[in-house]
């Protein structure tokens, strides 16, 4: 299926992201950290790890990786109430999306008996905060075990690759690749595309919100993610030097 030509308000070509910074070192208590931008939507991803694995762990001799999710209260343009435990619906579905993200790409047996926490803040939202935060998140997770390789804890990164996210979705009858929030809310039909740099699919989410959708448009989704992948992944080692 061909792309349509939009007028998106950003300029932007149906097949063109915003732009993607990815800042380093941004907090200096986490072993990794990074600010990611994508357009508006900003994130602030940082990793912390420590000794020892949750209880129902801890007979797998094998590492965890986990994270944890929330918007802060003037993220939005209308101020949210603050996230406590036991109140989380949403939040609580995005951070097992990120932790199941970041698993993939982790040798957890080589990690050892640690527990890698990502934790993700979402500073500002204009769309793509779950994509936004599963791509900074493993920059962050890249340099938080570097970190621990550098101290001796681990003898080598216990990396198996990397991991991103975007988002594509049909807005006005228009396939589009990395929605803002403009565009997110009025989709017809919204879908995320988690990826490993091998090209492997790590999770799907897509749904018909206003429209159903054939064969021939899901492939046309899954064309421009594939493509929105390998420019995160390529700006991932760009900023880590993790295949060099």
């Amino acid at each position: 299926m061909d792309l349509i030509e939009v007028n998106r308000k950003d300029g932007r070509a149906a097949d063109a992201m915003r732009k993607v910074t990815l800042t380093r070192e941004v907090m200096k208590n986490a072993l990794g950290s990074c600010l990611v931008e994508f357009g508006d939507t900003r994130v602030l991803c940082a990793a912390t790890i420590e000794e020892g694995l949750p209880a129902w762990r801890r007979a797998s001799r094998a590492g965890w990786v986990t994270a944890e999710y929330a918007m802060l209260p003037a993220a939005t343009g209308r101020r949210t109430a603050r996230e406590y435990k036991g109140r989380k619906g949403r939040s609580m579905e995005i951070e097992r999306l990120i932790g199941r993200s970041l698993r993939a790409a982790v040798n957890l047996k080589a990690l050892g008996e640690y527990t890698v926490t990502v934790d993700c803040d979402v500073i500002q939202a204009d769309g793509g905060t779950r994509t936004a935060s599963i791509t900074g998140a493993w920059v962050a997770l890249h340099d938080a075990l570097m970190a621990w390789v550098d101290a001796g804890k681990i003898s080598r990164l216990p990396l198996l690759g990397q991991v991103a996210a975007v988002s594509m979705g049909v807005v006005d009858g228009a396939c589009l690749l990395d929605l803002d929030y403009s565009e997110d809310s009025n989709a017809e039909v919204d879908m995320n595309l988690v990826a490993m740099d091998s090209g492997e699919m790590v999770e799907l989410q897509g749904t018909g919100e206003r429209i159903t959708f054939d064969r021939a448009r899901l492939n046309t989704l899954l064309d421009l993610g594939d493509a929105g992948i390998k420019k995160l992944i390529d700006l991932q080692n760009e900023v880590t030097g993790f295949r060099d």
